[in-house]
């Protein structure tokens, strides 16, 4: 029997090394998976071994490229090492392998169709290293756990749900809505900020123009015609702020600088992150906006899950990790811990003060009738609809406040300039 020499990660991520004996690879992969491992490099003992750092993905499981001899018995796995990929892209993936497998066709099959029409290079690569993967024995879940850049853990932990359910195409088609619905609410609140944020930078290089380029021009012509007359308070005040904006404008770069540098780091430190967090949610304007589109979120994440057969204490930690509110994270937590000491989910619910009495109420009535992944579900349309409505009330309401702001702004530096203007054809006339 041939012995084999192979290189596996633990659950732990610590690589190991030994031998074993095997009939072929695909047991001798089998083998090492019953030890807890995962192996990342397999080849036959006496056989030689080629060189891991320059062999790729699909030359490493593929076969050799035309040309070169196929060296039998080798297998290699290769650790990920793919970048992010977009949420929309992804979508279409999740869409387009669920509709493949709901139509019969194996998932190896499926993965091999979608990596060749696939025209993001990242999302191709790691395609084919999840054919790989499969092919060498792997589940299609444990596949997707090494690429954590790629998919989440909620991805990861659906489709291993699915998978024990023998129900993956159901459980695709259902993460896949998700994706879809999570897109699109993204998609309106990041359009409806369009505008206002064209109207906001057109504004400030305005005004930045003036104040740098045209007041000072007008200064100048004060200083000569005035000879060194009083100017009116309001013509003194816009003057100096030119003044300063054109002399410190490096300052104010750099202060500017360093508050965004500031604000990053703030943000990935807990604490910090938590601060900020609370200020976003309890904001006067975006801040009701934020909370709905996080407990959306929340609630639609936490339903899908329970509904495609992930255990309620696996959920709400997945659910706290995806929350992408510190706030909601926390009462997240809360609650995750209640549940595991044997209380309902609404109890710490209720105590956090997060979340709003209806939902609450609904998520009560839903672990009563035994239906939390449907009420859940109900909760998160009614708040995409509310976030329809506030983000369509708040685009109405930022437009004519900018235009406003920016015809203030415009018409006090325009009046200013054209006081003392008045008061020298005043004094002419006199």
């Amino acid at each position: 029997m041939p012995k084999y020499n192979y290189v596996a990660l633990d659950a732990k991520g610590k690589e190991t090394k030994g031998v074993l004996e095997s009939e072929n690879t695909t047991a001798a992969v089998a083998k090492i998976r019953e030890m807890g491992l995962f192996p990342t490099n397999l080849a036959e003992a006496d056989k030689p071994k080629k060189d891991t750092a320059s062999a790729g993905p699909s030359q490493a499981q593929s076969g050799p490229k035309q040309g070169e001899p196929k060296k039998r018995g080798a297998l290699e796995i290769k650790l990920p090492t793919s970048g992010k990929v977009k949420s929309k892209v992804l979508t279409t993936f999740t869409r387009q392998l669920a509709t493949l497998i709901d139509a019969g066709l194996p998932l190896l099959r499926g993965l091999a169709v979608l990596g060749k029409q696939e025209k993001n290079p990242t999302l191709k690569r790691t395609v084919g290293q999840l054919a790989d993967a499969v092919e060498a024995g792997s589940t299609f879940s444990e596949g997707l756990s090494q690429h954590p850049k790629v998919f989440n853990k909620l991805y990861v932990n659906m489709v291993r749900a699915g998978e024990a359910g023998g129900v993956l195409d159901v459980t695709l088609n259902r993460l896949s809505e998700f994706m879809e619905k999570a897109e699109k609410i993204k998609g309106k609140v990041v359009g409806a900020m369009v505008y206002p944020a064209v109207i906001m930078v057109v504004a400030l290089t305005i005004l930045s123009f003036l104040m740098i380029v045209i007041v000072p021009k007008f200064a100048e012509i004060f200083e000569d015609m005035l000879d060194g007359g009083q100017l009116p308070m309001l013509t003194q005040f816009v003057m100096g702020v030119s003044d300063l904006m054109a002399h410190n404008a490096h300052f104010i770069l750099l202060g500017v600088a360093a508050l965004v540098f500031a604000y990053k780091m703030a943000n990935k430190n807990p604490a910090g992150k938590l601060a900020i967090d609370k200020v976003k949610i309890n904001a006067p304007i975006f801040g009701p906006l934020i909370r709905k589109i996080s407990i959306g979120r929340f609630a639609r994440t936490l339903g899908t899950l329970i509904a495609s057969g992930v255990p309620i204490l696996q959920a709400l930690n997945i659910v706290r990790e995806t929350a992408g509110n510190s706030v909601i994270a926390n009462a997240v937590g809360m609650i995750h811990d209640s549940v595991k000491e044997g209380e309902r989910i609404v109890q710490p619910m209720e105590a956090s003060q997060v979340f709003p009495p209806m939902v609450v109420s609904m998520v009560d009535v839903g672990e009563e009738t035994g239906a939390l992944p449907d009420m859940l579900t109900k909760v998160a349309d009614v708040y995409d609809d509310e976030v329809d409505n506030a983000v369509g009330a708040l685009t109405s309401m930022i437009e004519p406040i900018m235009i406003v702001f920016l015809a203030v702004m415009v018409g006090t530096i325009v009046i200013a300039l054209f006081l003392p203007l008045i008061e020298l054809m005043n004094k002419l006339g006199g």
